[in-house]
C-alpha cells in the first residue's frame, strides 16, 4: 500500500522584512490609510484577515464586526499583531499559522486581503481556499499590488526575478490578481486601480487594486 504524500507545513521566516515593515507600516501615506479604511468599510460579522502583518488594519474595523481571526505566519510580525489586537475595538484573535495550513471550523462572513496575495507562493490556491471558507454570499475585500503595463510592467518583472522578493517578504508585484480572483470562482462587484506613487518613483509597487468580490449565493 502506497503512503499518501503530505505537504510539510508552510514556514515563513523573513527577518529583514520583519525588521523594516513595522517602520514602513507606521509611515504609510494618507492615501494608503484611506484605501485601507475603505477596504474595511461596512463589514460585519466574523472576518478572516489573511496576512495581518503588525495589525495595521485592526483599529479600522467597524463596530459591526463581531470577531476578526487574523493569520500572520511571520512570527516576529505575529507578536506585534497580538499587541495591536489587545488594543483593538473589536475582538481579534491572531494565529501564526500560514494561510496555506489554516483550517476554518465554520464559514466566515468576509475575508480581507491587504498587500498579501503578492507574497504567497501560490495565490491561485490560496484564493480557492479563501473561497471555500466564505459562506455563500460572503465577501472578499482586497487591497493588493497589481501588474502594471509598459515600461513599469517590465521593471516589475525584473524586480520580481531578482532582489525585490528577498527584500520585501516574498512580494511579487507583477501579478494579475483580479484575474486570479475571478478564476477562483468569485463574482467581482467592483474594483478600481489606484496609483499610489508618482510614475517617476523607482519602486515596483506603484499600482494597487481596491475591490470587493463575493462568493455566489
Amino acid at each position: 500500500m502506497t503512503a499518501s504524500y503530505q505537504r510539510p507545513p508552510v514556514t515563513v521566516d523573513n527577518p529583514f522584512f520583519a525588521r523594516i515593515w513595522p517602520t514602513v507600516a507606521a509611515h504609510e501615506t494618507d492615501q494608503i490609510r484611506a484605501l485601507r479604511r475603505e477596504n474595511l468599510a461596512d463589514l460585519s460579522g466574523r472576518v478572516l484577515e489573511v496576512g495581518a502583518g503588525i495589525g495595521t488594519n485592526f483599529p479600522l474595523y467597524p463596530d459591526a464586526v463581531t470577531q476578526v481571526v487574523a493569520v500572520e505566519p511571520e512570527r516576529r510580525l505575529a507578536v506585534r499583531a497580538r499587541d495591536a489586537a489587545a488594543d483593538a475595538r473589536v475582538p481579534v484573535v491572531v494565529s501564526d499559522t500560514a494561510v496555506e495550513d489554516f483550517s476554518a471550523a465554520e464559514p466566515f462572513d468576509a475575508v480581507v486581503c491587504s498587500l498579501v496575495l503578492c507574497s504567497v507562493s501560490d495565490p491561485d490556491s490560496v484564493l480557492r481556499q479563501v473561497f471555500s471558507w466564505l459562506r455563500p454570499g460572503g465577501e472578499l475585500r482586497y487591497l493588493e499590488h497589481v501588474a502594471s503595463s509598459g515600461i513599469r510592467g517590465r521593471f516589475q518583472r525584473l524586480a520580481d526575478a531578482t532582489v525585490w522578493p528577498k527584500l520585501a517578504g516574498n512580494c511579487h508585484t507583477h501579478r494579475h490578481t483580479g484575474e486570479s480572483i475571478r478564476a477562483a470562482g468569485f463574482e467581482v462587484d467592483h474594483a478600481r486601480i489606484e496609483q499610489a506613487l508618482p510614475v517617476w518613483v523607482p519602486l515596483p509597487v506603484s499600482e494597487f487594486v481596491l475591490g470587493q468580490a463575493k462568493r455566489p449565493a
